[in-house]
């Protein structure tokens, strides 16, 4: 039986001692689980280029397909994102926090796995509290890929997680299932007209009633994912 990476269960009056040991694990190296307003995530540390490999080795994810990262705010976006186009603050406006994941123009000097060689970057800001107070207490982006090896479902409970990675996620917070459902809505804002990249939870409809411009992606124009 495979050894399972612990799993954290929620208590309000612990947040401090979560938030440290949190940064620890992250600084060290380690990988963890934290919840979303659709499926778990893999959290790790954008910036360290060994800890993204051993989150890809976790994931079997090909190289080229970059991941998302997760921001407690839009303040946070200029640590991985290199300018934010008028739409694409417009959209953070009307659907941030929640799941819409946008992709930007990449900051110089990010490493390659997060970007996939695109010079691009996806972000969003969940709408789940535990979680934006976790990335707030860090200061700084976590990884948002969902937890589920590639062409496998997204999971929405801790103890999915620990039973599907074993001791390959260090630390799962548990604060109850996810909602599931669809994946974050997927919209490329880095080029001069958006691009609809992925449908999920925000309906393209939606989507067109404030930016009537936006193109859908050809299937195999982008590495971003279609499936979560």
């Amino acid at each position: 039986m495979a050894l399972m990476g612990r799993i954290w269960e929620w208590r309000e009056e612990e947040a401090g001692a979560f938030w440290e040991e949190a940064r620890g694990l992250l600084d060290s190296g380690g990988i963890m689980a934290i919840p979303t307003d659709t499926f778990y995530a893999l959290a790790a540390h954008p910036f360290q280029e060994k800890t993204l490999k051993k989150l890809f080795a976790l994931k079997e994810r090909p190289p080229e397909k970059p991941v998302l990262l997760l921001v407690s705010a839009p303040e946070m976006l200029p640590q991985v994102v290199r300018e934010v186009p008028q739409v694409g603050q417009e959209l953070m406006a009307r659907f941030w926090p929640g799941p819409l994941t946008l992709i930007f123009p990449a900051r110089p000097g990010l490493p390659p796995l997060l970007t996939g060689g695109t010079e691009t970057i996806g972000v969003r800001q969940p709408r789940q509290d535990l979680t934006l107070r976790l990335v707030a207490a860090l200061g700084f982006p976590v990884t948002g890929t969902s937890a589920n090896r590639t062409g496998q479902a997204p999971l929405t409970e801790a103890a999915e997680v620990a039973r599907e990675f074993g001791k390959g996620v260090d630390l799962i917070l548990n604060a109850g299932p996810c909602p599931g459902g669809k994946p974050s809505t997927i919209v490329d804002v880095s080029g001069p007209r958006p691009r609809l990249v992925r449908s999920g939870a925000i309906p393209a409809a939606l989507l067109s009633q404030f930016i009537p411009e936006m193109q859908r992606s050809p299937e195999v124009s982008s590495p971003w994912p279609r499936n979560p």
